[in-house]
């Protein structure tokens, strides 16, 4: 089994009271940055955020975009036919299942996401499009970018548990004293 390692670098920042701030990281495997990784902290009780953007798994060129997808509990994910062709959407395993159905270009499906879990997303008519959406409860979360960075906004300082989780990974989990500033650096060996 792979051993998997978390360091935490906090960084004070000077001053009283529970700063908001930035936390921002970068998730590596052997010192290989790690794109498509999902970051997140728990955070009961705290509330969606009031106005939320629409959230769009789209489909282009026979793939979805983006590959991986991360939502809070509670949130709309769209499926937009942008492609050249008729899809059937469904996730049977783990996660929220669902299935779409036949649907032509043009046309837009929605699923509602109402309970944690990671959803394996494919096409029942192009066998090699696949996409993951992982549904967290927390307001708290980003997708690394290829580089392997990562950024949590208006984070309140205090003592959080951490996950970590890329495809084809286990979920990691770890607790942190976040600050203002502080810096995660999720390593997988």
């Amino acid at each position: 089994m792979r051993h998997l390692c978390v360091w935490l670098l906090a960084l004070l920042v000077t001053g009283g009271g529970a700063p908001e701030g930035d936390l921002h990281g970068t998730a590596t495997i052997n010192d290989t940055p790690v794109a498509d990784a999902v970051v997140w902290l728990e955070a009961p009780g705290v509330p969606a955020p009031a106005s939320r953007s629409k959230v769009v798994l789209d489909q282009r060129n026979l793939h979805f975009y983006p590959r991986v997808l991360v939502v809070q509990v509670g949130t709309i994910v769209e499926f937009p036919n942008h492609d050249r062709v008729f899809h059937d959407v469904f996730s049977f395993r783990d996660g929220k299942q669902f299935e779409l159905g036949l649907y032509p270009v043009g046309a837009v499906k929605q699923v509602p996401f109402d309970r944690p879990g990671l959803s394996r997303v494919f096409c029942n008519i192009h066998p090699a499009m696949a996409a993951y959406i992982l549904v967290v409860d927390s307001p708290y979360f980003a997708v690394t970018d290829r580089d392997g960075h990562f950024t949590l906004p208006n984070i309140a300082a205090g003592t959080f548990t951490y996950h970590a989780w890329r495809p084809g990974g286990a979920i990691l989990n770890g607790s942190a004293a976040v600050r203002a500033g502080s810096v995660l650096d999720v390593q997988w060996r």
